[in-house]
């Protein structure tokens, strides 16, 4: 690749992010008019992400092949400049603070759920409208980096999670994302357009199905409605479950059983590992709701929580906050679980979680036969040793993000259930916590401090940690400097040695 065509990619990726951003405000600016909201708030921030996307993706290169450094600063650079223009509508349009704007801007773009809104009723419809459309397209745009960029990169062991997508198999991020991205799109499209309607059919005003569309789709969570879904009735929750269930469940997976190919999803160990949970621990959690709730309102309740946090979606059927501790230890525990590699939800997802049982079984073993040759195996497939690494790596890396940010806040004199949730449910992607962030509260109560850490938590969490800790390498820096000045000091000595030029 020629030198001077380095650094092309990210600015290209970052423009095209911004420029997109941009078209879908001047739509909804459109839809404000006509549904009688201010129209300025989407119009102004238009003109501001499309000034700053024109030069930027003039700036960079759409046919240059990106290096992993390029790959990844691209990445990171649209989930943190997107997140920040989009602060604009919520101080425009509903008068939130700046910070309180970008938290509820990055839990929207992360797909979290998380809220800093403590009054619905001072919020424009159109801007409800907006904020869970930008759940939706944070969805589908994690998805086809979860897919398409991420395991070329080795992002925190998600090689081992590589779709088998329609399109070119060699080791090249850009044909590779336009293919992975038609084939998700399709499905997640389908899902949207499928949940929407039954949404209506339930009962929904067609706006609110909409809306929930957007957002259970994308395992996202933000409701215009204050209360949840506590504010509908039975056929709307067993919608929200149907669709809960089917976005957590790996796009690339559902995509081949839509093409003919149904037998793969008995085959896969994921989904089976997924529906057993879901299976054990919504009976658990149904069985502590007994005496809480009558017939089948308890199964009701107990599967529509239990498949709300295990995808990270977030929603809520009713308080849970409410319920009995042993309900509510099971919910906090599914929080680390997550959905499955390839979909939207968040989490340390359930195949991480079958490799390191995998893993220790195989520990255990060796103790027996130390000179045993053990291959590790999920399923039929063989897991490489230096996946098994960058996944340890995620997981100290995950928890000492999560242990550090909720000391933070129980410093800034956060009750610990309160701080060790809400460092959970945004690291996780999950949204509501425990304590004062439960489901019908607000993370506004939280010191200002304290959102700006959780701020952080869902980006890094969104973005597999390991990627964003990347930037607080030494290395990041230095190593593309010395590899694209040609041969170091130590290689030309060595050449010297030999007799060579």
């Amino acid at each position: 690749m020629p030198r001077g065509r380095r650094g092309r990619f990210a600015p290209f990726v970052v423009g095209t992010g911004l420029l997109a951003l941009a078209a879908a405000l001047v739509v909804f600016a459109l839809y404000a008019s006509i549904i009688d909201d201010p129209p300025g708030p989407y119009l102004i921030t238009a003109l501001v992400a499309g000034a700053l996307g024109l030069p930027t993706r003039l700036a960079g290169r759409s046919g240059q092949e990106p290096s992993r450094r390029e790959a990844l600063l691209g990445v990171l650079l649209l989930w943190s400049i997107v997140p920040a223009v989009g602060i604009l509508p919520y101080v425009l349009g509903a008068g939130m603070t700046p910070l309180n704007a970008l938290f509820e801007s990055m839990s929207g773009f992360t797909a979290t759920g998380a809220t800093a809104i403590g009054d619905f009723e001072a919020v424009p419809a159109a801007l409800f409208m907006w904020r869970a459309f930008t759940q939706w397209i944070g969805g589908i745009g994690i998805v086809v980096v979860f897919v398409a960029v991420f395991p070329q990169l080795a992002i925190a062991g998600r090689q081992i999670f590589n779709a088998e997508l329609p399109g070119p198999t060699e080791e090249r991020i850009t044909p590779r994302l336009r293919s992975t991205a038609l084939a998700v799109l399709s499905v997640y499209v389908g899902l949207t357009a499928a949940c929407a309607f039954a949404y209506v059919l339930a009962g929904m005003a067609p706006y609110e199905g909409v809306a929930h569309a957007f957002t259970t789709v994308a395992a996202a969570g933000f409701s215009p409605e204050a209360r949840s879904f506590e504010a509908y009735g039975v056929a709307v929750d067993w919608v929200a479950i149907t669709f809960m269930t089917l976005a957590a469940i790996n796009f690339a997976l559902l995509f081949r059983a839509f093409i003919g190919r149904p037998r793969d999803l008995a085959r896969d160990p994921e989904l089976r590992a997924y529906a057993g949970i879901v299976l054990v621990a919504g009976s658990l959690v149904s069985y502590h709701l007994v005496g809480t709730y009558e017939g089948s309102e308890v199964l009701r309740h107990g599967f529509f929580q239990t498949i709300s946090i295990l995808t990270t979606t977030g929603y809520a059927s009713a308080d849970f906050d409410q319920w009995p501790d042993s309900a509510r230890a099971v919910l906090l525990l599914l929080m680390f679980v997550g959905g499955s590699a390839g979909s939207a939800a968040g989490g340390i997802k359930v195949m991480r979680w079958l490799i390191l049982g995998a893993h220790t079984v195989r520990e255990v073993q060796r103790a027996l036969h130390p000179r045993a040759v053990l291959p590790l195996t999920v399923g039929r497939r063989f897991i490489p040793e230096d996946v098994l690494r960058a996944i340890g790596a995620f997981l100290m890396l995950y928890f000492a993000l999560l242990t550090g940010s909720a000391l933070v806040l129980v410093f800034l004199g956060t009750d610990f259930l309160t701080a060790f949730s809400a460092a959970a449910a945004t690291v996780g992607n999950v949204g509501p916590g425990l304590g004062s962030v439960g489901p019908m509260a607000s993370y506004d109560a939280l010191p200002a401090a304290g959102r700006a850490v959780l701020i952080f938590n869902m980006f890094a969490g969104r973005l597999e940690v390991v990627s964003v800790f990347v930037l607080f390498t030494f290395r990041w820096w230095r190593l593309p400097r010395r590899l694209e000045r040609g041969p170091t000091v130590a290689s030309r000595r060595a050449g010297r040695a030999s007799g060579r030029p």
